[in-house]
């Protein structure tokens, strides 16, 4: 096996996006577009997006870091929402771009036209989470789009399954759909509730942060695995056990939280890297395997397919909002108004991404009868043409829909504020706790330490508040800021001095490691304050 263009495509991917982060523009777009460039650069090797190794290798870890960094209680107050978009909408613009594209392309049956409407269905949650973090959406969007995009995969897989059963001569009647649908969402969510809780206990008795670490690398890998052989939805499964141990972390102890999350950052910023790239790598195949197709006549069936997924999404994101209101009485007095502006941004929000081309490239090559399946490369064609389109129109216009339709953004200072009486709550009940230690004979401290515990107590306590106070005029930093930049400066001295004691052979490689874990751990917890 030939590992350079693999080192080549995970090394220019990261430079590439790396560099991105100085821009203005999401990582992604600009990721898709050096992709598309570099493709015709002669000596590139030829990247393949192979859904057997995108599907079960790619899609489960980085759905696995999306839930974890959801809200379960934020899901479930948008339950409603989510559930018609990440079921209603994915199955609704499977029918209606694929009858569509069956009258626009001439000749292409009706089956085949529903199996690219199921893999143009489902709104990507790599793209979605992405371009998301980066623009700034209101929080309640944000947690749709998210719940949106970890569950429509499932759908659209299932969809996108019994459309080439059709397709391939196989029966696949409206019932048979259905029971289809009904047992890989089932069984999707029964393996991931199987597997959770005794993951999780795992977690909390396993004492090794390494071993601990491990097993949270194996978990999105195992539950699809496992939900797959079961007949189930693997995307379903990592979807559960991720949300479950996310709203349980805080049971974890803190050195596994700490690597944990600095080991899936780096995972996921690496794969979601690459995967963009990828899509862009993938034109000179897609667009080799076209064949006698004019050029004026692929085009035309690009834009007109483009079109009618974005105009789907639009017919289908506003009656989904406003209907329910209208059915329902309670729901009018639980949920203020909605204005026109948020369905808005949901509808244009839906970019296209890797798993849509994934499943595309699974498509059979040929038909139970022994002839090719009908349109395959076009298929190929169209998907690409899709997901480019809706990454780039869409997502480079996001940003400006957002500051054009005004949007109510996050209120850092109530935020804040929120922050602040939940920290002041928590310190007035661990400094009952400590008084209650201190008063046993067997917590005996001497005074200083006892004071030395009560001063960290009231930093912590009052870090928060002073977030909100006056700003140095010189500096533009608040009183926090100052503290924290002047307690690093401390660590990084006493960095110093450690390493040139290790120099000069006054301590051990071995020692030096054990004290500059402590510095790590004390500066971490001063960075993670500061993001």
């Amino acid at each position: 096996m030939d590992v350079l263009p693999l080192l080549l495509l995970v090394a220019g991917s990261t430079a590439v996006a790396g560099a991105a982060r100085r821009t203005a523009v999401p990582a992604p777009l600009i990721l898709v577009t050096a992709g598309l460039i570099v493709s015709y650069i002669p000596g590139v090797p030829a990247y393949t997006l192979d859904p057997e190794v995108v599907l079960p290798m790619v899609l489960p870890p980085l759905l696995h870091m999306a839930a974890m960094d959801s809200s379960y209680l934020d899901l479930r107050a948008q339950l409603r929402s989510v559930a018609l978009l990440s079921v209603g909408y994915t199955l609704f613009a499977t029918l209606v771009v694929g009858w569509a594209v069956h009258l626009i392309v001439p000749d292409l049956p009706l089956t085949a036209a529903l199996v690219l409407g199921a893999v143009v269905a489902p709104p990507d949650a790599v793209a979605a989470t992405a371009v998301a973090r980066r623009v700034g959406l209101p929080s309640r969007i944000t947690t749709i789009l998210q719940g949106e995009s970890l569950v429509n995969d499932a759908t659209a897989i299932t969809a996108y399954r019994v459309a080439v059963a059709a397709a391939v001569g196989e029966s696949a009647g409206l019932l048979h759909a259905g029971t289809e649908f009904l047992v890989a969402s089932l069984g999707g969510v029964a393996v991931g509730l199987v597997l959770m809780v005794p993951l999780h206990w795992l977690r909390t008795h396993l004492r090794e942060p390494l071993f601990k670490n491990t097993l949270s690398l194996l978990i999105p890998f195992a539950a699809y695995a496992l939900a797959e052989y079961a007949g189930g939805s693997g995307v379903l499964a990592v979807v559960v056990v991720a949300l479950y141990l996310g709203h349980h972390s805080w049971q974890v102890d803190f050195a596994t939280r700490l690597q944990e999350d600095a080991v899936w950052k780096m995972v996921a910023f690496v794969l979601e890297s690459a995967v963009f790239a990828l899509i862009g790598l993938q034109l000179p195949l897609v667009v080799g395997g076209l064949g006698d197709y004019h050029v004026g006549q692929v085009l035309w069936y690009a834009v007109a397919v483009f079109l009618v997924v974005v105009a789907t999404r639009f017919v289908w994101t506003y009656p989904a909002v406003y209907l329910p209101r209208l059915a329902s009485r309670r729901i009018r007095a639980r949920e203020p108004d909605p204005t026109w502006k948020g369905p808005f941004v949901v509808a244009w929000a839906g970019m296209r991404g890797v798993v849509s081309l994934a499943i595309a490239f699974s498509i059979p090559h040929a038909v139970h009868e022994g002839g090719p399946f009908p349109y395959r490369n076009l298929i190929l064609f169209l998907t690409f043409t899709t997901v480019i389109g809706t990454l780039v129109v869409q997502g480079l216009t996001l940003p400006a829909l957002i500051r054009l339709l005004r949007l109510p953004g996050r209120d850092v200072r109530a935020e804040t504020l929120l922050e602040a009486q939940a920290q002041n709550a928590a310190s007035e009940a661990a400094e009952r706790r400590l008084d209650a230690l201190l008063a046993d004979p067997r917590n005996a401290l001497p005074q200083p330490l006892a004071d030395r515990l009560r001063s960290v107590l009231e930093r912590r306590r009052n870090a928060v508040w002073e977030r909100l106070g006056t700003v140095n005029p010189q500096t533009g930093e608040s009183v926090d800021d100052t503290y924290r930049r002047l307690a690093r400066s401390m660590i990084a001295s006493e960095r110093e001095v450690f390493v040139a004691l290790r120099d000069r052979r006054h301590i051990d490689d071995e020692m030096l490691r054990d004290l500059l874990r402590r510095l790590d751990l004390e500066e971490a917890a001063a960075y993670r304050e500061e993001g």
